[in-house]
């Protein structure tokens, strides 16, 4: 079964926006788990504009699935994790000023940066992912880094899929069978929504998770956030 890690950057980024602390992100994330989430989410960055550092020490004592703390090897982010000690680490290649995730790791050219960081943190039993556009060559060198796992990163096949191009499903079908082939776990994530996953789940093998927030979050503002998440663990069936 694929599972489901709910990203609550957006649900951090509401309350920041009044200061305070509504709507309270412990709280949700103990919601988002009771509703039937399978993992939760987190993205902090440099300037802590919608996830605090603070939320991820929160947040470690109340997820009782799993935590994903996501983000850039950089000295603060990577003290974080190993103060934290999440279930996974995803390594994302974002840069400071980014609005999101917008490109996967070149991981021939960063190879030797990423092995030495993904030995840090399995040396304190930390799952390790990288995010890798659907690239044969950046899979397979992926796998040369020592990770656990790839996280394919799926904004090529949302924006492709809402204009009714289906193919573009291909390249990250084709990708997972790499990644397995190689003894690499599989997660996805970036713009898939309640429109586009069902699809996506049916012609990816191997997919272990995925991770959504703003579609979610988005979608929940209308029809409710605990039916949103069954919504979305039905299309993962």
């Amino acid at each position: 079964m694929t599972k489901l890690s709910v990203n609550i950057n957006k649900i951090a980024t509401l309350r920041n926006a009044r200061g305070g602390n509504v709507p309270d992100v412990i709280q949700a994330a103990k919601d988002l788990e009771r509703f039937g989430a399978q993992g939760i989410t987190i993205h902090p960055r440099p300037d802590e504009r919608h996830i605090r550092y603070q939320d991820a020490r929160d947040l470690k004592p109340v997820v009782k699935t799993e935590l994903n703390i996501e983000g850039n090897p950089i000295d603060k982010f990577t003290n974080l994790v190993l103060e934290v000690i999440p279930a996974q680490v995803t390594l994302v290649p974002d840069g400071p000023d980014a609005i999101t995730s917008n490109a996967g790791w070149d991981t021939v050219k960063h190879r030797d940066y990423l092995k030495d960081v993904i030995a840090t943190f399995k040396a304190k039993g930390i799952r390790t992912s990288i995010f890798v556009d659907p690239v044969p060559e950046m899979v397979a060198g992926a796998a040369e880094t020592g990770t656990d796992r790839v996280e394919l990163y799926t904004e090529s096949y949302a924006v492709a899929y809402a204009k009714g191009d289906k193919d573009a499903v291909l390249p990250f079908a084709e990708a997972a069978r790499i990644a397995h082939e190689h003894g690499l776990g599989v997660n996805a994530g970036h713009d898939l929504s309640l429109d586009n996953l069902a699809y996506f789940k049916q012609h990816v093998p191997h997919l272990l998770e995925v991770s959504i927030g703003h579609a979610l979050i988005s979608e929940a503002l209308y029809l409710g956030l605990e039916k949103v998440v069954n919504m979305y663990l039905e299309r993962l069936k």
